[in-house]
């Protein structure tokens, strides 16, 4: 052992991951990122709205967000899988995997969601698209938090 603590460990390995695919120095799976994040809230939103309501409009404004959110979390899995894996070689820090996993996780909730908004009435979002639209935001938070740390809490301070 190096001497080196467990959280030292993981700022040094986090400053060495670096964007293979960046436009500007930014990575573009950061620049997709938003887009999901705010499509997977406004699902979310929608489906409350829906079950308040029962207005079909709302039902359907879920339905095209989840869409779009799910597809640019693809692209934004496409490129973050780049960097994750074909960046500087060597460890990965356990919150990239924790990151990496969680973003997997979300990803294949929503499309399952995809399928039970395909659904017909009131079964499309009450109650299972409401709870899967609930819990797909809750893991954005913490998936955001940790990709947050790694990418930036982490570099600074190694950067010290």
């Amino acid at each position: 052992m190096s001497g080196h603590t467990y959280l030292e460990r993981e700022r040094d390995l986090a400053a060495r991951i670096t964007p293979k695919v960046a436009i500007g120095g930014v990575p573009v799976d950061a620049m997709l990122v938003p887009f999901p994040i705010a499509c997977f809230v406004g699902a979310m939103l929608t489906d409350i709205a829906y079950a308040n309501s029962a207005s079909v409009q709302w039902a359907n404004f879920s339905a095209w967000l989840l869409a779009f959110g799910t597809l640019f979390a693809g692209l934004a899995a496409v490129f973050g899988l780049i960097d994750f894996f074909f960046g500087t070689r060597g460890d990965r820090p356990t919150i990239g995997w924790i990151h990496l996993i969680g973003n997997a996780v979300i990803f294949v909730i929503a499309l399952f969601n995809d399928f039970v908004h395909a659904r017909d009435g009131w079964t499309s979002v009450v109650p299972t698209g409401l709870t899967l639209s609930i819990i797909t935001v809750i893991l954005l938070v913490v998936t955001g938090y940790l990709g947050h740390r790694m990418a930036y809490v982490f570099r600074q301070d190694s950067s010290r």
